[in-house]
């Protein structure tokens, strides 16, 4: 005898097969599940070693309980190859946005980075952790997903604070108001950049004083490892009366095999003021020895390095000031060490190693209110308005525009 065939009604193999067809992160599990079922939890990678991993990074990690499926949800997603990527980028018009993957597939790729992933369970009702999953979804259509990046104010990890502090109807914000230990967004990213000395100097020059002001802890949790400790400190209403900390659990997922940042941003005044001093002599040595043509001739070209180095990083300064949305860079009181005017004494430092004749008179007045405007730098220190925390700055630029000013002034 044949087996009878099942017969199967042409409704359901038609339901059947357009289940078969969804994407498997379709409305299914974790996107439908009830609040009840819903796990919140805040995922927090240690600094990396690329540039832009310096920083760290953070995500939202949804657990459906009953289906097991987990997900990580971040918005630190950006793509090199995008139209205008490398001109946004310097005009300060970057566009991130955010993405979801499998939770475990996320977190063992920063694992084989070799960076720390510390997971930490909050403390969510049914009715916020389906509020939070809700808008996550939203946010990551198409049309939600993108957003106006900074780094200060508008980054993956503000973005994820916002995200948390909504769906708990503003408790992070309102208890986060406090100033925080004496931090500045200058002080961060010196300390997280420290790693790249080079790279830390360059940012450290470009920033102005809106990199100075104290910040409230709410301010200070751009850094992704400041969320997740101030976090902890967070306390959450309880059903009946009472507080509860947000944080219900921390546990270290890896540890970081990655050189740390260290706690405190390094102190830049001796080394850029020994650098300053140094490179002054160089300059300089002519007024005790003019006659040796050797001396001269270092002069020269200490001299037309340092002005060339100063007058091109005042450029860029200005141009960031006003060509750019990069607002943390906006009127740089370095601008008063290191004047673009300096690329107009090249040429006359550069005179200097043929002759011991004094320049003209254009050089010799533009290097005093050169030396001047650095004076200056060091003396508004002491006044209201300048906020800048730039002293180390100005121990390299004050002795190096004495120096020009000198050797540009020096008689026969």
């Amino acid at each position: 005898m044949r087996p009878e065939r099942l017969r199967v009604p042409a409704t359901l193999l038609a339901l059947l097969l357009l289940a078969a067809l969804l994407p498997g992160t379709a409305r299914a599990g974790l996107a439908d599940a009830p609040g009840a079922s819903l796990e919140v939890a805040l995922v927090t990678y240690g600094p990396g070693t690329a540039v832009w991993e310096r920083f760290g990074h953070i995500a939202i990690l949804l657990r459906d309980r009953a289906s097991g499926e987990a997900r990580t949800f971040n918005y630190g997603i950006f793509d090199f190859a995008q139209k205008d990527f490398y001109l946004n980028f310097a005009r300060g018009r970057m566009i991130y946005r955010m993405d979801s993957d499998p939770a475990d597939d996320d977190i063992a790729s920063y694992m084989a980075q070799g960076r720390s992933v510390r997971e930490e369970i909050l403390a969510f009702t049914p009715a916020q952790a389906a509020a939070l999953r809700d808008f996550l979804y939203w946010n990551l259509e198409p049309q939600h997903a993108r957003y106006r990046y900074d780094y200060f104010t508008a980054n993956c990890s503000t973005q994820v604070r916002d995200a948390l502090d909504r769906a708990l109807g503003g408790v992070i914000l309102a208890q986060t108001q406090a100033p925080s230990s004496g931090f500045t967004y200058r002080m961060q990213t010196d300390r997280l950049l420290a790693p790249d000395p080079a790279l830390m100097l360059l940012v450290d020059l470009g920033l102005g004083p809106y990199a100075d002001r104290r910040l409230s802890y709410w301010d200070e949790s751009f850094v992704p490892m400041v969320l997740a400790r101030v976090l902890r400190e967070v306390q959450v209403p309880v059903a009946g009366g009472g507080l509860r900390p947000l944080v219900v659990s921390d546990r270290l997922l890896a540890p970081n095999r990655i050189t740390a940042p260290p706690a405190l941003p390094p102190d830049l005044r001796l080394p850029l003021l020994a650098t300053g001093l140094l490179w002054a002599a160089l300059i300089a040595a002519p007024l005790r020895w003019p006659q040796r043509r050797a001396l001269r001739r270092v002069s020269a070209v200490a001299g037309g390095l340092y002005a060339l180095l100063g007058g091109l990083a005042g450029l860029l300064m200005l141009a960031l000031w006003t060509l750019t949305a990069h607002r943390a860079a906006w009127g740089n009181e370095n601008l008063w060490l290191f004047d673009p005017a300096l690329l107009l004494l090249i040429v006359p430092l550069l005179r200097q190693a043929g002759t011991a004749a004094r320049s003209s008179v254009f050089a010799r007045g533009l290097s005093l209110l050169l030396a001047l405007a650095a004076a200056f730098a060091l003396f508004s220190k002491i006044l209201p308005g300048f906020p800048q925390q730039n002293l180390p700055w100005i121990l390299l630029g004050l002795p190096l525009d004495l120096a020009l000013a000198g050797v540009l002034w020096r008689r026969r």
